[in-house]
């Protein structure tokens, strides 16, 4: 029941939404990095490390990063790992739901570790053990989200490939 609610996504035009929109935030993410000259602390899972780095960061560049979390990065593990889940229920069929299981697990992960970020950046440091844990957490299951997303496209566009008539 739920494998058939989520087929939404292996749709093309959602996999091509969420492609698009995966970009674009990516794209976000760059520009004001670069524009506030602030380094972000998601994949960072040392604590020393990432206090140390919110104690360097300037109250302006504290504030853009807790908004961007806030913001673009609530948007950003929907978008990526509804396009990963899309794929792999398109590319592995009827397993494709187990395949996208790392996927589907990432999106709440990551949430929750953006809100121990929001938290840390406004200074409430009994948030760092959250954000240690939840870290590679989040690495581990979006990598794998990633490979499988890639071996998944890859078989699409194999099978795409086998269907075409010859010249």
């Amino acid at each position: 029941m739920l494998a058939e609610k989520l087929r939404i996504l292996a749709h093309p035009p959602m996999l091509w939404s969420n492609f698009i929109a995966t970009l674009a935030l990516t794209a976000v993410f760059g520009a004001v990095m670069h524009f506030w000259d602030v380094v972000i602390i998601d994949e960072m899972y040392d604590a020393g490390a990432i206090l140390a780095h919110i104690a360097d960061l300037t109250p302006k560049q504290r504030s853009v990063h807790a908004w961007l979390t806030g913001s673009v990065d609530v948007l950003y593990p929907l978008v990526y790992g509804g396009f990963f889940i899309g794929v792999a229920l398109k590319a592995f069929g009827r397993t494709g739901i187990w395949w996208a299981i790392p996927s589907a697990l990432v999106i709440p992960v990551d949430l929750f570790e953006g809100f121990t970020q929001i938290m840390l950046l406004n200074g409430h440091t009994e948030y760092i053990h959250a954000k240690v844990a939840a870290t590679p957490i989040k690495l581990v299951l979006f990598v794998a989200g990633l490979a499988i997303t890639s071996g998944g496209l890859f078989q699409i566009f194999r099978s795409r490939d086998a269907r075409r008539p010859e010249r």
